[in-house]
């Protein structure tokens, strides 16, 4: 980690500080617990606990590994339905194969992210390559699920493919923080991802010692997840490290800095910024269904217990 960089963070364009910004203070700080998902990689629930109200427009987010599986460890999801929100699957270390049942789907590596709009629904299915099973090696990554406004929820699925290459790379102004930013803009530059719901999402390394000041939109949330390392958020400088969770409370800036001594496995302080816009209207969430009343689930598990979502294709079934 991280496996997209630069040798010199110098050269990139610069996030500027905002000139007399109202810091957004530290709401909570959350630890996000272990689980399994799938056939059973270890996953963190990074927004277990905490209300809904701070979150929207997104519903949960999973840290995947940080895992070294030995050989014939590899492990996936088998095939499962999606209607009604995005998932976001940023793969940091290793590589994920998707493929659904409208014949979409494809390979994610090592920095790259797959934006997948379930929409109107479909079936899904994430697993290692066969030669990652057989060799074994390092897994880690994020999966967001982002949720859509009534008006989208059934809309046509569809992928997009973000490689690692194309995520906007951006420093601060001092240089000691390399800013990946896969959707959304900061201080005017745009990130790749098309969103039907705008956010912002990047991923932050901070040096030790370094601090970083960015402009955040007002009309946006503000949360951040500590992937590796230990920090502080906001101007009071509230701890928190690897696995946990900041909310951020309202204001048009934020602040995050690195300890000056970072764990032996990671030299740099790794951390998630996420932000979007409420969409404040009813979300009832029921397994992979995200709809606005309990009769859109219901009509959602009908629709896949009768196959509308899709089946399997022929050579996998």
């Amino acid at each position: 980690m991280p496996a997209v960089t630069v040798d010199n963070p110098l050269t990139l364009p610069r996030v500027a500080a905002p000139a007399g910004g109202t810091q957004r203070p530290v709401l909570h700080v959350g630890t996000a617990p272990g689980g399994f998902e799938g056939e059973g990689f270890p996953v963190r629930r990074a927004f277990a606990g905490i209300d809904y109200t701070h979150l929207d427009p997104f519903i949960m987010m999973d840290q995947m590994g940080e895992v070294e599986y030995a050989p014939g460890e590899p492990k996936g999801t088998p095939w499962h339905p999606h209607r009604g929100f995005e998932t976001v699957t940023y793969l940091i270390d290793g590589t994920f194969v998707h493929r659904d049942s409208h014949g979409g789907g494809g390979t994610i590596t090592d920095g790259d992210t797959q934006w997948m709009t379930a929409g109107s629904g479909l079936l899904h299915i994430e697993a290692p390559p066969e030669a990652l099973v057989v060799s074994g090696g390092l897994f880690h990554g994020l999966q967001l699920w982002v949720n859509l406004p009534k008006k989208d929820k059934m809309m046509p699925p569809r992928y997009q493919d973000i490689g690692g290459g194309k995520v906007t790379l951006l420093t601060s102004s001092d240089g000691g923080a390399l800013l990946r930013l896969i959707a959304g803009d900061i201080d005017g530059h745009q990130g790749p991802g098309i969103t039907h719901t705008p956010i912002t999402m990047m991923h932050v390394s901070l040096n030790p010692g370094a601090e970083l000041t960015l402009p955040w939109r007002p009309d946006f949330n503000a949360l951040a997840y500590g992937l590796a390392g230990r920090g502080t958020a906001g101007a009071g400088q509230r701890p928190f490290r690897s696995g946990q969770t900041v909310v951020f409370g309202a204001g048009d800036a934020l602040t995050l800095r690195a300890d000056a001594t970072q764990e032996s496995r990671s030299p740099n302080f790794e951390v998630v910024l996420l932000g979007g816009r409420p969409i404040r209207e009813p979300m009832r969430h029921y397994g992979p269904f995200v709809m606005n009343t309990h009769a859109e689930l219901a009509q959602a598990f009908e629709d896949f217990q009768a196959g509308r979502l899709g089946t399997v294709p022929a050579d996998h079934a």
